[in-house]
């Protein structure tokens, strides 16, 4: 979850006055009543969210998959990630559809394949709860809460300081107004006054607001990517793009070098694709994949992609969010990301070389509002203004709604008043969204470089992360205290590689971290696990029963059949690789396709289509056809 937003986040910077979008009277009525009408459907939501914690935190699993799936997908739809976005498809071409791999993307086909369903089968309300159903209510179980409520809450911090720091700046070039008030910047200021805004709607409706807003996102978003493409298609011929490319930038093939060069065209692009360490493309790729298989087998971190899961209806329809948000998700956002960069490889790159041809430096954050200012008729610059903030909105309302659950359930409800009202529960949750901000403010007014916090967040510390949680899906000797020695351990390593970093005793990038903390994590959760006795076998059994995972499962399985003799083993390893294997591929062509129509090279988008349209109708028989299989031993609530 965090990892999506990291990169954006590099490459924010001081943001250029001449560069602001200058808002006719239209644009400004139209964002204004987009504020009003979310205000408006958050109080008249608020009703059925405050009915008790449930419904606050996931709209009492009301909702069908396919309006969780949209709301999933708009959620990671943010406007840094699209700029991001933009500016690696600027420098790196279409080879860029494979950058996402690094956080992965990839890990929704793991939801879509098995790890949905698993999470769903437990019908609990937060990630931390969900650690009763596999080690128990024991000191074990006990311990492999709190450090997984704990995690919740650092991440969730570590999320609004970032959302904090990017809708500020952000709004500084999207909005032309000055509000800067004594030592508050004009960026401190957006800041605040969105985050306080989008707040009260949360406070409203709770986990419907954050729904009904992703769903209105989407569909503005969805509009306006649409009309960047024509627009791009229609302004810019093939004949000019290849004028404003160097050779290879519109092809896939990725061998171990990035043997991209700008030379003749921009000048700096060069130094900055090794500066980003890009130049060995395909082997950072390599290594990032498998990074990206353990990181997707662990499954969601404790936060909004886990409260996803956790609301959808059924097991079933567990799979089927994830599925539906990878195709919402994916074709308009690569539509407006392809069109903006096309747009300014053509248009914006005199800008550019002049920027640069005294030395100085290229902000990609200019390419958006100048293709807005300049291409983007009134009205609808509107919109996708309405939209792009919709777009930050989202992200920060599903985080704040997320960390507030595991306060309210995992902490409040579980540790101090077990026996509260539903409505006192709700109340709390009001509290807890508001601490949260509070928090998130104060530490990203604090922190020097939240870049380095948040990159130390998702490499370093998620490699403590994802260990555990693979080892508790598939072995089921792994207990609670193997899970706090590993998730602690983590933390551990994680501190002391950033120390030995910053005292240059190690010279390793922050992308690598992973590597260095996941073997710690291993190896102390394994020793921790054989140290210690195993979990309750009752609770490994019901385990195995409601969620019937596969792996090294057998002694529980045997026993599971002494009670129940029609039990079957899951022999669904196989069958869920290939998924898996054919999912990748699949969820790649939904970005090739967009950008291959929108650069027009068609020998590439028709044959992405067809990979696109077989690799579909393969999976409708490995996969969707055996959905069916989810239905079967779903707990009753």
């Amino acid at each position: 979850m965090i990892g999506r937003l990291v990169l954006p986040l590099m490459l924010i910077a001081e943001n250029d006055p001449s560069t602001a979008i200058s808002l006719h009277w239209i644009d400004v009525v139209i964002i204004v009543s987009y504020c009003l009408l979310i205000l408006v459907a958050g109080w008249v939501l608020s009703k059925r969210a405050s009915e008790d914690i449930d419904s606050y935190f996931l709209a009492g699993k009301s909702l069908p998959w396919w309006v969780i799936g949209t709301s999933h997908g708009a959620s990671g739809f943010d406007i840094a990630g699209t700029m991001w976005f933009v500016a690696a498809f600027f420098t790196y071409g279409v080879k860029s559809a494979f950058i996402p791999w690094i956080w992965p993307l990839f890990d929704r086909v793991f939801r879509q394949v098995y790890l949905g369903p698993w999470i769903r089968k437990s019908n609990v309300l937060t990630g931390a709860e969900w650690m009763k159903t596999r080690f128990g209510t024991g000191r074990a179980g006990r311990l492999s809460h709190i450090s997984v409520v704990v995690y919740a809450i650092v991440v969730s911090v570590g999320f609004l300081c970032l959302a904090y720091e990017g809708i500020g700046r952000f709004a500084v070039v999207f909005f032309p107004w000055d509000l800067s008030i004594g030592v508050m910047s004009s960026a401190d200021s957006y800041a605040i006054g969105i985050l306080v805004f989008t707040l009260a709607y949360l406070l409203l409706g709770g986990w419907y607001s954050v729904v009904l807003t992703d769903l209105i996102q989407f569909a503005i978003l969805t509009v306006t990517s649409v009309f960047i493409a024509y627009i791009a298609m229609s302004h810019v011929s093939r004949e000019a793009l290849d004028a404003a490319t160097p050779e290879g930038w519109d092809s896939l093939q990725l061998g171990w070098q990035m043997n991209l060069d700008w030379s003749g065209h921009i000048e700096g692009l060069n130094e900055k694709i090794k500066s980003d360490n890009y130049d060995w493309f395909g082997l950072i790729i390599a290594i990032m994949f498998g990074k990206g298989l353990m990181v997707s087998m662990a499954g969601p971190t404790p936060g909004y992609g886990m409260q996803h899961q956790l609301s959808v209806r059924n097991a079933r329809e567990a799979a089927l969010e994830n599925w539906w948000m990878s195709i919402v998700q994916l074709i308009p956002r690569f539509l407006m990301i392809s069109g903006i960069a096309v747009l300014g490889l053509v248009f914006f790159a005199p800008m550019v070389r002049e920027m640069t041809a005294d030395g100085g430096s290229f902000d990609f954050e200019q390419i958006l509002p100048f293709v807005i200012r300049e291409f983007v008729p009134v009205g609808l610059t509107g919109f996708l203004v309405a939209g792009l903030l919709a777009a930050f909105m989202s992200t920060f309302d599903s985080t704040v709604n997320a960390g507030a659950a595991y306060v309210v359930n995992d902490i409040y409800k579980r540790y101090i008043n077990p026996n509260a009202t539903p409505r006192r529960y709700v109340v709390i949750s009001y509290l807890a969204s508001i601490l949260l901000v509070v928090v998130g403010i104060a530490f990203a007014l604090s922190i020097e470089s939240i870049d380095d916090i948040t990159k130390w967040l998702t490499f370093a510390l998620y490699g403590g992360y994802a260990v555990p949680n693979i080892l508790k899906w598939h072995w089921w000797r792994f207990n609670g205290y193997g899970y706090f020695a590993g998730m602690i351990a983590g933390v551990v390593a994680a501190i002391g590689f950033k120390m030995l970093n910053e005292a240059n005793l190690l010279q390793i990038e922050d992308m690598y971290s992973f590597f260095v903390t996941a073997p710690v994590a291993a190896v102390v959760s394994v020793v921790a696990t054989l140290m210690t006795p195993p979990d309750d076998e009752e609770v490994l059994k019901k385990f195995y029963y409601d969620v019937r995972p596969w792996g090294f499962w057998d002694p529980i399985y045997q026993k599971v059949r002494m009670d129940h003799p029609s039990v079957e083993k899951n022999h669904s390893f196989g069958m869920d690789m290939l998924n898996v294997a054919i999912g990748i591929v699949w969820q790649l062509m939904l970005i090739i396709v967009p950008v291959a129509l929108v650069i027009r090279h068609w020998d590439m988008f028709f044959v992405s289509l067809g990979v696109l349209a077989v690799t579909s109708l393969i999976m409708k028989f490995t996969w969707w056809d055996r959905l069916h299989q989810f239905d079967e031993h779903v707990v009753v609530e």
